[in-house]
């Protein structure tokens, strides 16, 4: 019976309770006074019981007293639904969850999701901070809908869309004599005691291979590799954005001979539409990391 209730008919009943009058009703809803008393009449038949007293303009029958709040609430439920549906629909409601690589993470993520949910105030966001090989992982096996990666090998499963370049510098003490030089060229690393690090691997297909091949360490977690560091156990090369700015006691040269520059893309998967709120994020990251990137 429930579900052949039609819910304009219920509103009809709440206005006339509410106006006083099928006569005022139907002037509020912009109805003529017959068609809204034949909606009601029509609500009544499919009911079985008459909602409103013969003969009176608005008086309730018991039944019809107990029927309104329900239909208030009947009708409450169903616009919050559409609401609720409409708004998931262009993006304004939902759930984002992104991955990203630790340093777009910490230095770039935050003003972004900041003006994000400025902008979309009822969309929840979960932030993942991963290494790149897992960030495109978590993309592929649908546990994130965005990925922001640095890490791009052709995949059937992902769709990758360039954002930025990070270029790679050396990093050293400040009292080191690397220290002073306003660009470094691999040629002046030679000697150093180079402490390798994931990203060391964007060197691999350069001349400055032999460098990372005769490194003395490898360190993976960015808090050990600061560490060594300051404690002048040699010097590392990193992407900007990896670098701690607020490190008193290190600093960064760039890079010139060769030029290495990290690639940051954002990724999905192909075979998978995203939900409104993601195409919602993902609009936005493009917009804003592409156009930084200029």
């Amino acid at each position: 019976m429930i579900s052949d209730l039609k819910i304009q008919q219920l509103r009809y009943v709440i206005m006339v309770v509410e106006e006083g009058s099928f006569h005022s009703a139907a002037r509020r809803l912009h109805r003529t006074q017959p068609a809204l008393s034949m909606a009601v009449r029509e609500l009544e038949q499919r009911l079985g019981q008459n909602l409103f007293e013969r003969g009176s303009k608005n008086r309730l029958t018991p039944f019809g007293e107990y029927c309104v709040p329900r239909f208030r609430d009947l009708v409450g439920q169903h616009d919050r639904m559409a609401n609720d549906v409409i708004n998931h629909a262009d993006g304004t409601q939902g759930h984002v969850h992104i991955a990203t690589v630790p340093s777009v993470a910490s230095r770039i993520m935050p003003a972004l999701l900041a003006e994000f949910i400025a902008r979309f105030p009822d969309i929840n966001i979960s932030l993942h901070d991963e290494n790149a090989h897992y960030v495109c992982q978590m993309v592929a096996q649908g546990e994130v809908d965005l990925g922001i990666t640095s890490i791009w090998q052709t995949n059937e499963d992902l769709e990758y869309a360039h954002l930025f370049e990070d270029k790679i510098g050396v990093v050293c003490r400040r009292d080191h004599i690397l220290a002073s030089c306003e660009t470094l060229g691999w040629q002046s690393l030679q000697g150093e005691k180079l402490i390798r690090n994931g990203t060391s691997r964007l060197l691999m297909s350069t001349a400055a291979a032999q460098l990372v091949e005769n490194s003395a360490f490898y360190i993976s977690n960015m808090i050990s590799l600061i560490a060594m560091l300051e404690a002048g156990a040699g010097i590392t090369t990193l992407p900007r954005l990896a670098f701690p700015e607020t490190n008193a006691n290190l600093c960064f040269v760039p890079l010139h001979d060769p030029e290495v520059v990290r690639r940051i893309g954002l990724v999905k998967t192909i075979n998978r539409t995203l939900a409104p709120a993601a195409q919602a994020m993902q609009a936005f990251l493009l917009e804003k990391l592409r156009h930084g990137a200029e």
